[in-house]
């Protein structure tokens, strides 16, 4: 991919960097760029990078679905774009790496259902957060879905009613964002908690992240009963089988390839 591109991959050691790079539209999210970044997501899932990190260029990081792509469009038209915003989503939960969303200026309606959408997320101070739909003639109806199922259901409606900004502390506070940090700190913070989250097995890893969404919504009595059965089969991994010896053996473990 060139520089000239709306999304860019940048591999670096263990970790893929996938870069929004449309700022002359604010990283708006048109069924195009869509399709391009879970192609993104799609090649980075198939390779051995531990983790990801999910950027943007630009002042903004990014306003959300991109109206000039929606206003006057058809029913059918704007159900199919906000289901191909779903399956963007949905694949950067189901990669086997760990994704951050690395976040600085607004991230703004569908952008900040990116931002929830990831497994973890580092802002900037200067970084906001809105579902600003709510003052507006559009409700945030399917960015909300991810929001609220990370800061719950008052703070959730309080974004989607006022549709005011959210700044990167209490964002923080709320449980939006892992960490805010100052600005020139950004991608150190990143990178850290990258590196924090990526260690152990890659495998165990990948089930671990699959295993985790799975019960999420679940009632606590379905996801114990999901859980129990996933953590037996896995103890019978190479991976979890190694994890143990190496403890009882008091040395660092090491992990099948």
């Amino acid at each position: 991919m060139s520089e000239d591109d709306d999304v860019l991959l940048h591999r670096d050691g263990p970790f893929t960097t996938i870069t929004m790079n449309r700022p002359r539209r604010r990283n708006a999210l048109s069924r195009d760029f869509l399709l391009r970044l879970t192609g993104a997501f799609r090649e980075a899932g198939g390779t051995d990078a531990l983790g990801v990190v999910l950027a943007a260029n630009g002042p903004v990081f990014s306003a959300g679905h991109d109206f000039a792509d929606m206003a006057g469009g058809s029913h059918a038209d704007v159900r199919d774009l906000l289901r191909v915003c779903t399956d963007l989503v949905r694949t950067i939960q189901s990669v086997p790496q760990v994704v951050v969303a690395r976040v600085h200026g607004l991230a703004t309606a569908a952008g900040c259902q990116l931002v929830a959408s990831c497994d973890l997320a580092v802002a900037a101070r200067s970084a906001g957060f809105a579902a600003p739909g709510g003052k507006g003639g559009w409700f945030c109806h399917t960015p909300l879905v991810a929001i609220s199922r990370n800061v719950g259901r008052k703070r959730a409606a309080e974004m989607a009613l006022t549709g005011e900004v959210v700044d990167a502390a209490t964002a923080a506070e709320w449980g939006l964002v892992n960490y805010a940090v100052p600005d020139d700190e950004l991608d150190k913070a990143v990178d850290d908690l990258l590196r924090r989250a990526t260690q152990g097995s890659p495998r165990s890893k990948a089930l671990g992240k699959q295993a985790m969404y799975a019960q999420f919504d679940r009632p606590e009595q379905d996801a114990y009963a999901y859980a129990i059965e996933v953590m037996a089969a896995s103890s019978q991994t190479p991976e979890a089988q190694e994890g143990m010896t190496a403890f009882l053996e008091k040395r660092r473990p090491e992990w099948p390839a």
